[in-house]
């Protein structure tokens, strides 16, 4: 059972920058694809960035290129380099995982097996 453990996560002034890590408990092979969601209160999960098993990365539009995500070489921990925050990226942030390649399906959470307990992020203006 693999087990993602979310950290890095606080509180921050709008134009702040915060890196959210995520450890899986076990190995993930490089033939996994990796992801970081969001749930604002009251709004649904949605899906932020992923890098799939071929390294290819997938991104939200309202990412607008400020949170570049990325996995270190022995494929356990994933991070969310997070810059330029906006009161509206309040929300916790979850990790998730998924054995094998997922493709167009990178951002929807039903690609996903895995899932951390999530690391609250708030931004204030």
């Amino acid at each position: 059972q693999v087990q993602l453990v979310e950290s890095g996560g606080g509180s921050v002034q709008a134009g702040g920058s915060l890196r959210l890590s995520c450890a899986a408990s076990v190995y993930l092979s490089g033939n996994s694809c990796r992801a970081w969601f969001r749930q604002a209160p009251g709004k649904e999960r949605e899906g932020v960035a992923a890098v799939d098993s071929d390294g290819s990365t997938t991104y939200a539009d309202f990412v607008e290129g400020r949170f570049p995500i990325s996995k270190d070489s022995a494929l356990n921990t994933l991070y969310l380099e997070m810059s330029s925050l906006k009161a509206e990226d309040t929300a916790v942030y979850y990790c998730a995982a998924q054995e094998g390649r997922l493709g167009w399906r990178r951002l929807m959470e039903s690609g996903y097996a895995y899932w951390g307990q999530g690391t609250q992020v708030t931004v204030s203006s």
